[in-house]
């Protein structure tokens, strides 16, 4: 056995004996990783702009340059061939049934960013099993979902065919990542798409957007890169963006400046905290117990 099969075998070991996966993950990388790994891995993050995540699907394929880093790529693919770990196929892209009526059972409300490692909007992943996603939002509508892709022209033609002309439920918030200019695209798919609130994730922001056509745009989050090869960002870039918001009177959130770790640059823009969230909309009071698991 070579030693890389030997590391993987023992890591595994011990991943199995402890099953502390978030405290294990810290002293092996030296990273603090924004989700959670494990049966339990929605019930928290270090996400600024939401509560909790949840991944029905994991893994996925790079589609442009806002992917070249990809956070959650690096993570999982440290795992790889390790035993018993989540991530033992890496960044494969893994549909978990196990996980589809997780939200369920959660009783207090929270806001949930689904697929924090995938994209639902994945070629590869059948209608059946999105459908699946969505009637686990649709039941769950004491929570708030929320939803980003980069395969922006499937998600618009998804929520045609499941909503048609009707507005989408009100507590699932769908979005697309825009990293430059050329993917300014996504924001017109968006916009032609019937969901409940539409946002913008300009995260990682690689170049200046230049003027963005807001109308119909509820939330912009704007971010820098994080992690090893980072690329810059200037602030220009997240001023402009702002301006154009408070013109519009769209809801502005800066998440990081962004460096080696996500919190290496801080989260001050001229001096103040901008961390505007769209007003969640009044819902059915969250249940007394959890839902029933069918």
């Amino acid at each position: 056995m070579g030693a890389r099969g030997a590391t993987r075998q023992a890591v595994g070991r011990r991943f199995q004996t402890r099953g502390l996966v978030q405290e294990f993950v810290y002293k092996l990388i030296g990273y603090e990783p924004s989700f959670m790994v494990c049966s339990i891995m929605a019930t928290s993050t270090t996400i600024e702009w939401t509560d909790a995540t949840w991944n029905p699907v994991t893994g996925c394929t790079k589609i442009s340059r806002g992917c070249d880093n990809c956070y959650a790529e690096r993570f999982a693919e440290r795992f790889r061939g390790v035993p018993g770990h989540p991530f033992s196929a890496g960044f494969d892209l893994t549909l978990r049934v196990e996980r589809l009526e997780q939200p369920l059972a959660w009783r207090r409300s929270r806001m949930i960013f689904v697929n924090s490692m995938s994209d639902l909007f994945h070629k590869d992943i059948p209608s059946p099993f999105v459908d699946s996603v969505f009637d686990t939002m649709e039941r769950a509508d004491w929570h708030t979902f929320q939803i980003l892709t980069k395969r922006s022209s499937l998600m618009r033609d998804y929520l045609t065919r499941r909503y048609g002309q009707k507005q989408g439920p009100a507590h699932i918030w769908c979005g697309v990542s825009v990293e430059d200019a050329r993917a300014k695209s996504r924001i017109a798919h968006l916009r032609m798409a019937p969901a409940g609130l539409r946002f913008l994730s300009i995260e990682p922001i690689l170049a200046p957007l230049g003027e963005i056509d807001l109308n119909g745009i509820d939330w912009v989050i704007v971010g820098g890169e994080s992690g090893p090869g980072a690329r810059e960002i200037e602030a220009q870039w997240v001023r402009n963006i702002r301006e154009q918001c408070q013109e519009k009177g769209v809801a502005f959130f800066f998440k990081q400046w962004g460096g080696l770790r996500p919190k290496s640059g801080g989260r001050l823009l001229d001096g103040h905290e901008w961390n505007s969230i769209p007003r969640r909309q009044q819902r059915r009071p969250e249940p007394e117990q959890a839902a029933p698991l069918t």
